[in-house]
């Protein structure tokens, strides 16, 4: 059984058609056009490229954030619109989870950081752990926003190895690390469509799908469109 799975959560789009065998097709880019302009086609290219075709696909995933809150609406715009014509199951996958994906392995700390602008990120802690049927990711520190600066520093000391992962340490405003911690190579950290189609279909197998009538994105914060509507006009009042 082949799922599509869909990462525009940063400035990278991505897309992939994958199985529990193997990763069939993978694009991603980051370029000028938007992901509106892209995903659509990315979507048909990676299915022709698989050779799979739409009425064969067992489920579809899609990183619903925290991130680009422009990229996550269309990506899941698009994924729910999928679901409810093939009638498909939805399989929503946030994005800090999905990063993790990027190292299963056991014995490290996963930290997982996106951008959430002002020096501050989005944080969340994984490790994987040996289960019955092999390794079970698990939530180390609940998802929090937080200077960025306050992360590195909380990892002081650490006896376990640490993997930064994710997009907040592309503008590398942190110039050194402690000891023990490390930045993972440029391929495994920005955000991938095939790391979202492997929690997937984990998620799949758990029998875990989200409704395509009230799968919402995962924001932690309001934009900076909504904030400046608020300091130009006021807070709207609840009818």
């Amino acid at each position: 059984m082949s799922i599509v799975s869909i990462d525009i959560s940063s400035q990278v789009s991505s897309v992939a058609v994958l199985s529990a065998e193997c990763v069939a097709a993978e694009l991603s880019m980051q370029g000028a056009l938007t992901h509106s302009e892209t995903l659509m086609p990315h979507i048909e290219t990676a299915l022709h490229m698989a050779r799979v075709k739409k009425e064969d696909l067992g489920g579809i995933a899609v990183s619903i954030g925290p991130g680009s809150f422009t990229g996550l609406r269309i990506g899941l715009a698009a994924a729910k619109m999928m679901s409810y014509a093939l009638r498909i199951p939805l399989i929503a996958v946030p994005t800090l989870e999905a990063l993790a994906h990027h190292y299963i392995c056991e014995g490290v700390r996963l930290v997982a950081l996106m951008d959430a602008q002002k020096g501050n990120v989005y944080a969340q802690e994984f490790s994987w752990r040996a289960g019955a049927d092999g390794l079970v990711l698990h939530t180390e520190r609940s998802l929090s926003i937080l200077p960025l600066t306050e992360v590195i520093s909380a990892l002081e000391g650490t006896a376990q190895p640490v993997i930064l992962l994710g997009d907040a340490m592309q503008k590398r405003t942190v110039s050194s690390f402690p000891e023990g911690v490390r930045l993972a190579p440029i391929h495994a950290r920005m955000p991938r469509a095939a790391c979202v189609g492997l929690a997937g279909l984990h998620r799949l197998q758990r029998g875990e799908t989200d409704d395509p009538m009230t799968a919402a994105p995962l924001y932690l914060r309001r934009s900076e469109a909504e904030v400046l509507w608020e300091k130009l006009h006021g807070p709207e009042e609840v009818q």
